[in-house]
């Protein structure tokens, strides 16, 4: 990897993401919600903007694929944890969302330290996962500032479209686990030295010696 790479733009907006997460987090502690709103809206902002930029101007680099599924991780789980620990959500989606998370990454770093496998693209139900996390985030702050019901009646539909795609999501990504398994051990068994069945030393020793012993 170059660093040349770490000053393409899109990685530069992918850290910038990173670096609002500790101030989203001491707004909402503070109880300023508007403020932790208004860097999250920017931050999600940042977070579709990378990714058209990498293609608009072809800087797509092996660290930007690494990390924006960080900086997305780090951002949405942060805000599950904290937004629980203020009671405005229930325990359970911090749990799930902090579970899957780790979950993937362990299992990414695992298969990339014994098989070499990586670049895992994004499946849809992860994609889905992750506005469905967005949004339940923006609506559960958007609710602090304005308890309405049509505010509450989306937060709680959106919450519960992040538990079901998590799961959901959890489960695809472990048959995608499976089948990249299976298809780089079918890639490497041609490769693999084939080892001959040890030979029996009598098979050598002509048919009249044999008759006469």
């Amino acid at each position: 990897m170059k660093l040349s790479q770490v000053f393409t733009a899109p990685n530069q907006l992918t850290m910038l993401r990173m670096v609002f997460v500790p101030f989203i987090v001491i707004e909402l502690v503070e109880g300023r919600y508007f403020w932790a709103l208004l860097l999250f809206v920017v931050a999600g902002f940042s977070d579709g903007l990378d990714g058209l930029l990498a293609r608009k101007l072809h800087q797509q680099t092996l660290l930007g694929q690494y990390l924006d599924p960080i900086a997305d991780k780090l951002l949405l789980s942060t805000m599950f944890l904290v937004l629980s620990i203020l009671h405005k959500i229930p325990w359970k989606f911090a749990v799930l969302v902090f579970s899957r998370d780790i979950s993937i990454l362990a299992a990414s770093a695992v298969l990339f330290a014994i098989a070499g496998l990586r670049n895992f693209q994004p499946s849809i139900f992860g994609k889905a996962n992750t506005f469905s996390q967005i949004a339940a985030i923006f609506f559960v702050m958007l609710f602090c500032l304005k308890p309405q019901r049509w505010v509450w009646i989306t937060r709680t539909v959106f919450l519960r479209a992040t538990f079901a795609f998590t799961i959901i999501s959890a489960l695809h990504y472990v048959f995608l686990v499976q089948h990249r398994l299976r298809t780089h051990s079918h890639a490497l068994a041609p490769i693999l030295p084939r080892i001959s069945p040890p030979v029996d030393p009598l098979s050598r020793i002509p048919l009249e010696l044999k008759i006469r012993v």
